[in-house]
């Protein structure tokens, strides 16, 4: 007892001698928010990827919890945005794009940044974190879809894209050459770009971000940064040693499953295939290439982002979130870019570090519905009651704990994802997958006999979820 006596005393003096410690551990979390625009899992060296270089990713999901099974709620990047920032399943609005922010959404509904602001934080936007036009408003550095609501400061970051100094061509319907600053955002160009990263987009975000960090050192309020990078969406344009790392010939396409397409429905989310697009095996080769280019390029700023944070002593007093609005398809089935509702697709890269937790790989199912409430509580916030993403900050002590028993995510149709079982529902048609045994998704057990009261039980809980959710809708708490 008299030992107890003495510990405790000498913690009393310990804390009174140490005011600027015990501050700095009252001190509250900052937030780096990190979104790559049409980035899959599959490309990333954490998520297994031996080929496509991100050292600096890697880095962060070896200081965090990477999560297997993260899944978008819209595999386009508007609706999937708005509906992250927003805390909203997009099925939860009367409007039917739900592209946007404030006009859809209502002025009582808070997005996640506004929240944070609105509870002390210092709430900052470098490029596309709200919807934005790739290349229609990233090159003349217009603010697309912005919620302005969100944020104390905002800043654009433009780029020439397509129209960047370098080697170039089209690899969709093209037998060669580069139609220069192609109007739309899923045109297959590729530029290696003569000069350095600043010329471009991503190059001028890292910066921005770099030096708001820096800025940010001696505030009086902790900051919400959100920093969002344009690659490796479409053009795919980066300078040319990104380029350098790979070759062409050495890119291994995936397998051509025989009968692949049988049970796959001709749907618009299953349109953008190799035949459709006209493009031949050393263009899908290049198509690749050029894809992991762009990645390793946004790698190395996400890096310098980071350094950034590491430098200036804010790391540990800082959470940050890496991931992307969907996935995209480099080949599997055929397919290629986003829409379509297969994994893919539907499944994002998700990592969140935390300071004090243990490195980690979490295979919960989790949504990106989830980080509004999740970061929230992580600091110390209350949680809105009239948004529906799930708290998941218990997997970050313990990544066996399981969050959710079933996802729900759309495209050109609805995908229903539980443990076992993957239904992609088109309303006349669909596809299921047994993901224990299938997990490539290559064989539909959709229109097989054995598994109709599967299909059936599967589509009633889809039918459920979507009223569940529908019931909560924006103009009600």
């Amino acid at each position: 007892m008299k030992l107890l006596v003495q510990l405790l005393a000498l913690s009393i003096v310990i804390s009174l001698l140490s005011p600027v410690a015990a501050e700095e551990e009252r001190k509250p979390l900052n937030v780096l928010f990190i979104i790559s625009d049409d980035l899959t899992a599959t490309a990333l060296g954490c998520y297994g990827n031996e080929v496509c270089k991100t050292p600096n990713i890697n880095k962060l999901a070896s200081e965090g919890t990477l999560f297997s099974r993260a899944y978008c709620q819209a595999t386009f990047c508007g609706p999937s945005r708005a509906s992250m920032l927003f805390g909203y399943y997009p099925y939860a609005t009367k409007a039917t794009g739900y592209t946007s922010g404030r006009k859809e959404v209502g002025p009582d509904k808070d997005s996640w940044p506004q929240h944070f602001r609105k509870n002390g934080y210092h709430s900052a936007r470098i490029s596309k974190v709200f919807h934005m036009g790739v290349p229609t408003d990233i090159a003349p550095g217009k603010d697309g879809a912005d919620d302005p609501d969100s944020w104390d400061e905002a800043f654009n970051s433009p780029g020439p894209e397509s129209k960047a100094p370098g080697t170039g061509e089209t690899l969709q319907n093209n037998p060669g050459g580069l139609k220069k600053g192609a109007a739309g955002g899923n045109r297959f160009s590729v530029v290696e770009a003569d000069g350095e990263d600043l010329v471009h987009s991503d190059g001028k975000t890292a910066k921005k971000a770099v030096q708001l960090i820096n800025q940010y050192k001696g505030m009086d309020k902790p900051f919400y940064l959100a920093v969002g990078f344009v690659r490796p969406h479409v053009p795919l344009v980066a300078p040319r040693e990104y380029f350098a790392y790979y070759a062409a010939e050495e890119m291994v396409l995936p397998p051509k499953i025989p009968g692949d397409w049988n049970d796959i429905p001709r749907n618009p989310g299953n349109r953008r295939t190799s035949e459709s697009l006209q493009m031949n095996i050393q263009q899908q080769k290049k198509l690749i290439r050029a894809y992991y280019a762009s990645v390793s390029f946004m790698d190395t700023m996400t890096g310098k982002v980071i350094k950034a944070l590491e430098e200036t002593g804010q790391r540990n007093n800082t959470v940050v979130i890496f991931t992307s609005d969907h996935g995209y398809h480099l080949g599997e089935h055929d397919l290629w870019s986003k829409v379509s509702i297969h994994d893919e697709s539907a499944r994002v890269p998700l990592i969140i570090s935390v300071p004090g937790k243990p490195p980690a790989v979490c295979n919960s199912l989790v949504e990106l519905l989830d980080l509004y409430p999740t970061v929230s509580r992580l600091c110390g916030l209350e949680v809105p009651g009239n948004i529906q993403g799930t708290d998941i900050s218990p997997t970050l002590d313990d990544p066996k704990v399981k969050v959710h028993d079933a996802i729900l995510s759309s495209g050109k149709g609805r995908l229903y994802r539980d443990e076992r079982w993957a239904l992609l529902d088109y309303g006349k048609n669909g596809e299921l997958y047994d993901m224990k045994n299938d997990p490539k998704q290559y064989t539909s057990l959709f229109g097989d006999p054995e598994y109709a009261e599967i299909v059936a039980e599967l589509r009633q809980k889809l039918k459920a979820k979507l009223v569940e959710v529908s019931k909560n809708d924006l103009g009600k708490e």
